[in-house]
């Protein structure tokens, strides 16, 4: 071992034991801590006394095995140095400064490394260490801080883990067994699981652990909802964990940040529960700050999609709410409407046209098209409408739907030309374009439009390429097709 990395390695594990005393004093706050979910009937569990004697231990295991922490120093430091070096080099020594810069974050990856070791003994099912498991339930709650970095993408693995009473890292699929496999039988037919099961022990185990987050500042909070955000891909641990309650009591939390996490959580709070969905949303859209409007309004389209007219109002409210960003998100959700009611989706692009804000009416265009092939008459003549607005992102994204309705439906685009004229629309813009795709139709369309000249028509069709396989005439005798053959390819026989 090197000077540099001895140098390291002792920086980096006086930070591992301050950090976990730390940890282990904030996780032994809640007292006593959970029964472990696994236990074997021949050693019974002993529960700690006090957690002074819990924080004694863990820094005694850590001191002890020094092994260990060298071998899971190696590990972290692979993972978290930049790979711009040669494979042979000994990334101790070529970022060293790098490393020391860093020794917080290369100690907080250890102390859950060491969670996850400990948390992986308790829960062998051949020996389960039950003295494993109080250092690892209190060194997960004592890390669990903030609602970033490895609380949130290793804290859910734990949690998880806890739930399903299985180690890290080994429940999450079942492996078939394979032909290069002595016991692979090609006429078994075994349906595969790939589901998971919850643990009642362990379900009560992970309950108790959230409950702490839930009741903790607003950053640990914050966290349980990072956590219940990933935990809702798990249909199997919603219910026994409680989340749909978790979400309706932390939609009301007295801290908008909290709240507005719950929004990233409606889609499949919905799915799961239809009822419960709706009501979670009912509960947010009451809410009057800010950032909770607005994250109602990012998810809105994924709402319209699972609750459909009951969506609805939702989006009613939200288009006359008077912050711009509410509205942005609104009326671009409004193309949804269409799913529902063709009708009332029409009579509200017509109502938006005229809204004062312009990126309201720039949200509209991209439906224009399905507009235009629903009702290509424009009764409600929203495209002289919004090309009067004079905005130039919404003129140069009607000039390209022109111009391809030129393409198709001369008539229909004749006609939006007379509705231009009757609304006194300049489109002086539009002729530009024209010509500078197509210059004799536009020749031909402003004289049209002056009066000058008849209204052009599609071009005929070109007529099919001919084909000597054309099926029209009648097959040759299969003589006359030998005969034929041997005239044109005799000279191979030659």
């Amino acid at each position: 071992m090197g000077k540099e990395r001895m140098k390291l390695s002792d920086r980096v594990f006086e930070a591992v034991a301050t950090g976990l005393v730390e940890a282990m004093e904030r996780g032994t706050i809640a007292w006593p801590l959970p029964q472990p979910p696994i236990t074997d009937p021949d050693f019974p569990p002993i529960q700690p006394i006090a957690p002074s004697n819990v924080i004694e231990q863990a820094l005694g295991i850590l001191q002890m095995d020094r092994a260990m922490f060298e071998s899971n120093l190696n590990t972290v430091v692979d993972l978290i140095v930049p790979h711009r070096m040669n494979l042979s080099d000994d990334p101790f020594e070529v970022h060293q400064k790098w490393l020391h810069r860093r020794v917080d974050k290369v100690a907080e990856r250890l102390l859950f490394t060491v969670a996850t070791d400990w948390l992986s003994q308790a829960f062998d099912h051949t020996a389960p260490n039950t003295d494993r498991w109080w250092l690892a339930i209190a060194l997960i709650n004592g890390l669990s801080t903030v609602p970033h970095g490895q609380p949130v993408h290793q804290g859910y693995h734990l949690i998880e883990s806890i739930a399903l009473a299985e180690r890290p890292g080994t429940w999450h699929t079942q492996p078939d067994v394979g032909p290069h496999q002595l016991e692979w039988n090609p006429h078994a037919v075994i349906p595969r699981n790939t589901g998971v099961v919850a643990h009642d022990a362990g379900v009560e185990a992970a309950r108790w652990l959230i409950e702490k987050l839930e009741n903790g500042s607003q950053e640990r909070r914050l966290l349980v909802m990072e956590w219940v955000r990933l935990l809702l891909q798990r249909p199997n641990l919603v219910e026994p964990l409680g989340l749909e309650a978790l979400l309706l009591r932390r939609a009301s939390d007295a801290e908008p940040e909290v709240a507005a996490r719950v929004t990233l959580c409606l889609a499949k709070t919905i799915e799961f529960s239809r009822d419960t969905g709706l009501e979670l949303a009912q509960r947010l859209h009451q809410r009057k700050e800010v950032l909770l409007r607005r994250g109602m309004a990012d998810v809105l389209t994924r709402m319209f999609r699972r609750l459909e007219w009951d969506a609805v109002p939702f989006l009613n409210d939200m288009l006359s709410d008077d912050d711009e960003g509410v509205l942005a998100a609104a009326s671009a959700t409004v193309g949804d409407l269409r799913f529902l009611d063709s009708e009332l989706w029409a009579d509200t692009m017509a109502k938006l046209a005229e809204h004062s804000l312009p990126i309201v009416r720039r949200n509209l265009v991209p439906f224009l098209r399905d507009y235009i092939e629903q009702y290509p008459e424009d009764e409600r003549r929203l495209l002289p409408i919004l090309w009067q607005d004079g905005d130039e992102v919404v003129r140069s994204r009607m000039r390209e739907l022109l111009m391809r309705m030129e393409e198709v439906s001369p008539n229909h685009f004749a006609a939006r030309l007379e509705d231009f004229r009757k609304q006194g629309c300049e489109i002086e813009g539009l002729w530009a374009s024209l010509s500078h795709r197509r210059p004799e139709r536009s020749s031909m369309w402003q004289a049209w439009f002056a009066g000058e000249g008849e209204q052009p028509t599609s071009p005929p069709a070109s007529p099919p390429p001919h084909s000597d396989m054309d099926a029209s005439g009648e097959l040759p005798s299969v003589d006359d097709a030998y005969e034929l053959l041997d005239q044109e390819l005799g000279f191979i026989d030659d």
